[in-house]
């Protein structure tokens, strides 16, 4: 059963579960990292490595830590024998997504990754955030993106109202055309504003 939200008490929000008062679960303050299950070791610690310019913490026949900012590790990477390929049409994890700071930093990396041979697999503009979309080896999708807002308030207000609503998907983009409208000087909040093309659904592949 759906768990309702039901007003807070003490700052601590509440919920109604089987019509019984429960109190909140105490937030943490972040994700810490995520583990990759695989068979195909060492492609994979090579192409994580690579794609988010990671420095490798610890690494053995079986276990990789990769970090790129203050944690200790963002991607853990665990050779287990056995595994089996991806099922797209198995229920779990979709994807996982990294933030950049500005749109020039988000083009900047699909640049290098580009020469590096990394090619994205889908590029769209979801409204809150303008996204490029990449698989690793074992086919697990990878979403690079940065906020198209400047505040969460105006994103909630985006995602709360009817363009949104008729479209949570997206409006699809070539990343070399964006490159180019930020070549001509175009406003940055310009570019960022989802060009609006009604209902879709999710691209073929997904």
């Amino acid at each position: 059963m759906a768990t309702q939200h039901n007003g807070t008490t003490n700052g601590v929000t509440s919920h109604a579960l089987n019509g019984v008062q429960k109190p909140k679960v105490k937030s943490p303050i972040s994700l810490a990292h995520v583990v990759l299950r695989t068979s195909n070791y060492e492609p994979m610690v090579q192409f994580w490595q690579t794609f988010l310019g990671a420095e490798i913490s610890f690494k053995d026949d079986q276990l990789a830590f990769l970090r790129y900012d203050a944690e200790h590790h963002r991607i853990a990477i665990i050779r287990v024998p056995g595994t089996g390929p991806k099922v797209p049409t198995s229920a779990g994890l979709e994807h996982i997504a990294f933030t950049f700071e500005t749109l020039d930093d988000l083009t900047e990396s699909y640049q290098q990754r580009k020469a590096l041979g990394v090619e994205p697999c889908w590029c769209t503009n979801h409204g809150p955030t303008t996204s490029i979309y990449y698989r690793d080896p074992d086919g697990n999708r990878i979403e690079t993106q940065v906020d198209n807002f400047d505040t969460v308030d105006e994103a909630n207000a985006f995602m709360a109202g009817p363009l949104y609503r008729e479209n949570p998907i997206g409006t699809d983009f070539h990343p070399e055309d964006l490159i180019k409208r930020l070549k001509s000087g175009e406003d940055h909040r310009s570019i960022k504003t989802r060009i609006e093309i009604g209902p879709r659904t999710l691209p073929d592949d997904f």
